[in-house]
């Protein structure tokens, strides 16, 4: 109804008092220069600014009568500024030709400078790079720092106050869940990062999966004409020390790009968790404490490899292939001791475990990719992936009870996951005419786990089968899905609507034992997720923006698999095979002031809320098991308000304020409802001390917040602080950053159990000085834009990393 709404207003109404154009920017060969910047001037005054879309085309509304001036930056090509265009005129579109800079990279490097964070319509953009403070760091780091990102001890992370992300890498979903996407982005430099996109309510040809939204990971591509490269390397120190080297390579010549990035990073960390559960009985009488320390150091070794080619077929035919590697070592012990306590605190007994696990990931992908430009106004797209993850886990466990009728007992358990996925889409898109453009696709996705579970118990001198932990599961899914999106503009109205139609349908198996027997399940179900937006450009200054979009949370492929994982020797994490997805729908209303303040408030709904449940083992009433249900329903209403500023030329500032109101109701052992407000800060400051030196000073705090019905998170926060410089000839740039200065960055909260309660702190290796050093070679000329890929919709339901 909105659409034929505007379609009327279209043919029945005509601004009067304000003129649209278009400036279409191309580079050689007749390309799009897509995202140039181009700015409105009038007498020398910034009236508009804007940036190109695929085709090349900014567009600029709500002109007033006068003469102006466009000028148009991009990087790698020389500024240019047009000729005079008096409005209202005889056309409202022209084209600006490029020309590519004539000089290397160290004239570039003078004029280019890119702000830490900037906003699109519907995306928060993060340019990694331009934070000093992200020297030497992880990207789960870097995404702690982020605006309206939070991260919980279990890897969990949450967007503007919501849970249920999806993580993407290039367009790709990861496939991994919980901590073991933790493990992975905590092993990941952010040397290998170029932009991480906070997209919250995502369009049509995106998956519907992710109730919060998706985060989007790009990591560095090079794709400049010639032979072009840079080197990093950085070197951290905390309790531990880290390194990080990475390299891209690029070579186009002739119809043939062919490109390289490489990165090996090795890091040592340390958790340390201090937690004291109490017992209750039915009555709520307080009947024993357990009172444990953990400390938990580890290695990881992360190698990336990243390569393929272009072939330009012609001025309108692109084929590419894309290979990408990754492998992770990771080693890890655990010291822990387990107290028995009286309910007055009187010591019974004292258990003391060691832990030690070897993980090995390893992920391979390809991608195959056509770009064809059918005619002027039609456009065709299509991608296949395919990627294999094998991942193994080899555990050790070591319990020894010391006092009266004290016992040693020793365990192993050797845990590996396969995971193949398949995937294939097409694009199509149509310009109808200057401001309507319909796109429209299908794609088809395929996704196979085999999952074991295999744990012995010494019984003497021989090791014996522990058939109550062991378990196989195999689980395959299909994804089938078509969508389509329409984006229009009438005057100062512009808008997208979109929908798409998902197919699920899979088949699980759980192989028996001697003790367990065999069972399967299977489902199939399908859905439509509209979407979309309307944006109103009141005038030059301000603009209303309304989203909307329904929503879908698959479970990961770990919370389906029944399979015991021991987290410690009362602490046990389980799946459940009846687990279903979860909807939500979001909507939000955002105002724009220039590029100076945003403001924004939103809602979300949940149905069918993934909550974490804690129930008892049958065995043993001591151990508590970690699962997930579908326990109820949650809302969540948030208020945004971000800041952009330059309160003198050497400062420029970035600060967001995230307050939320949640409430989760449902069952959970019994009927409850849970109430919370939670705020976020972020803030960046960037200043320029003389010519070469850039320093910032960043930090976040976070009050009480609480992504889960059963557990509490206190306030947590830090600051960090960095600074740059250019060295050898402006080829090179020397780094030096400090994270979490004050050390406050810790993980504390409260957890309630159906008869237990529990506080936890834990710390890790989050104070951290770094330097760096980059050195660039080659000439910048700023080439097509690659693809990312037909599986980067399906990557946050893996486990097992």
């Amino acid at each position: 109804m909105a659409l034929l709404c505007l379609f009327g207003l279209r043919v029945y109404s005509q601004p009067n008092n304000a003129h649209s154009f278009s400036l279409i920017v191309s580079i050689e060969k007749a390309q799009p220069a897509e995202a140039a910047t181009v700015k409105l001037l009038k007498a020398h005054t910034v009236i508009q600014t804007t940036i190109t879309n695929l085709k090349g085309v900014a567009s600029f509304n709500n002109i007033k009568t006068g003469d102006y001036t466009f000028l148009v930056t991009y990087t790698g090509y020389k500024p240019q500024t047009t000729h005079v265009y008096h409005f209202p005129g005889s056309t409202s579109q022209d084209t600006v030709t490029l020309r590519a800079a004539s000089t290397g990279l160290q004239e570039v490097n003078i004029t280019a400078k890119t702000p830490p964070i900037t906003y699109k319509q519907g995306k928060v953009i993060l340019d990694v790079n331009a934070s000093v403070a992200n020297t030497g760091s992880t990207v789960l780091e870097v995404l702690e720092r982020s605006p309206g990102v939070t991260v919980d001890r279990n890897g969990g992370i949450a967007l503007n106050g919501k849970a249920g992300v999806t993580v993407m890498i290039d367009d790709k979903l990861t496939y991994l869940s919980g901590t073991e996407l933790a493990n992975l982005l905590g092993s990941m430099s952010s040397t290998q990062v170029s932009q991480i996109e906070l997209i919250a309510n995502p369009t049509a040809k995106y998956d519907a999966s992710g109730n919060a939204g998706i985060i989007n990971i790009k990591t560095k591509k090079n794709t400049v004409r010639g032979f072009n490269g840079s080197l990093t390397t950085s070197f951290g120190q905390g309790v531990y020390a880290k390194n990080n080297n990475s390299v891209t390579l690029n070579y186009r010549v002739g119809k043939f790009n062919t490109f390289l990035n490489y990165s090996m990073n090795y890091n040592e960390n340390f958790f340390s968790i201090y937690a004291l559960r109490k017992y209750y009985d039915s009555n709520k009488q307080l009947t024993a404490m357990l009172d444990q320390f953990s400390y938990l150091p580890s290695s990881a070794l992360n190698n990336t490899i990243k390569t393929g080619v272009d072939y330009y077929l012609s001025d309108k035919t692109t084929l590419g292939l894309v290979l990408t590697g990754t492998t992770v070592r990771r080693n890890s012990s655990n010291r822990a001791n387990a107290d028995w306590q009286s309910p007055q605190g009187v010591l019974d007994s004292a258990i003391y475990t060691t832990n030690s696990s070897k993980n090995r990931f390893k992920n391979a992908g390809i991608n195959l990719n056509l770009r064809h430009k059918i005619s002027a106004s039609q456009d065709l797209a299509v991608d296949a992936d395919y990627l294999h993850y094998d991942i193994r886990a080899n555990q050790d466990f070591k319990n020894e009870l010391s006092g009266n009728n004290g016992y040693e007992e020793i365990s192993r358990g050797n845990i590996p996951t396969t995971i193949s996925i398949g995937s294939a889409k097409a694009d199509y898109t149509i310009k109808i005419n200057k401001t309507d453009v319909l796109q429209f696709g299908g794609k088809a996705s395929f996704s196979n786990t085999d999952n074991l579970a295999a744990y012995q118990n010494l019984v003497g001198p021989n090791w014996v089968d522990d058939n109550i932990k062991n378990n196989h599961f195999i689980y395959k899914e299909k994804i089938n899905a078509l969508y389509s999106s329409y984006d229009t503009r009438l005057g100062k109205v512009s808008g997208q609507f979109g929908l798409r139609y998902e197919h699920t349908g899979y088949d699980a198996s759980q192989l028996g034992n001697a003790i367990q027997k065999d069972s399967s399940f299977s489902r199939a179900y399908g859905q439509f997720f509209p979407s979309g937006y309307l944006s109103l450009q009141a005038d030059t200054a301000n603009s209303f923006t309304f989203t909307a979009s329904r929503r879908i949370d698959r479970p990961p492929f770990q919370n389906l698999n029944p399979f015991y994982l021991i987290i410690n020797k009362y602490t046990y994490s389980t799946g459940n095979p009846f687990l279903l997805p979860q909807f939500s729908w979001n909507f939000e209303v955002s105002h724009q002031y220039k590029n100076l303040l945003r403001t924004a408030v939103s809602y979300n709904r949940i149905k069918n809320y993934f909550s974490q449940i804690f129930v008892a083992d049958p065995s043993n009433d001591a151990i508590l098991l970690y699962t997930q249900g579908n326990v109820g329903s949650t809302y969540n209403v948030g208020a945004s308000l971000t800041l952009t500023t330059s309160p003198v030329s050497w400062w420029s500032l970035t600060t967001q304020a995230q307050y939320n109101h949640k409430q989760l109701k449902g069952f959970n052992g019994n009927t409850y409802t849970t109430e919370i407000d939670q705020l976020n800060l972020n803030a960046n400051n960037q200043f320029s001390i003389g010519k070469k030196y850039t320093a910032e000073l960043s930090g976040f705090y976070t009050t009480r917040a609480r992504n889960d019905v059963a557990e509490l998170l206190y306030p947590t926060g830090q600051v960090s602080v960095g600074v740059s410089r250019p060295v050898f000839g402006k080829k090179g740039t020397l780094k030096f950053s400090a994270r979490d200065v004050f050390y406050t960055n810790a993980m504390e909260g409260f957890t309630t159990f159906p008869n237990a309660t529990e506080y936890f702190l834990l710390r890790r290796d989050s104070r951290v000085y770094s330097i760096s050093f980059t050195y660039r070679f080659g000439k910048q000329y700023k080439t097509v834009k690659r693809t990312g890929g037909s599986a980067g919709d399906e990557i946050d339901r893996v486990g097992n990393g």
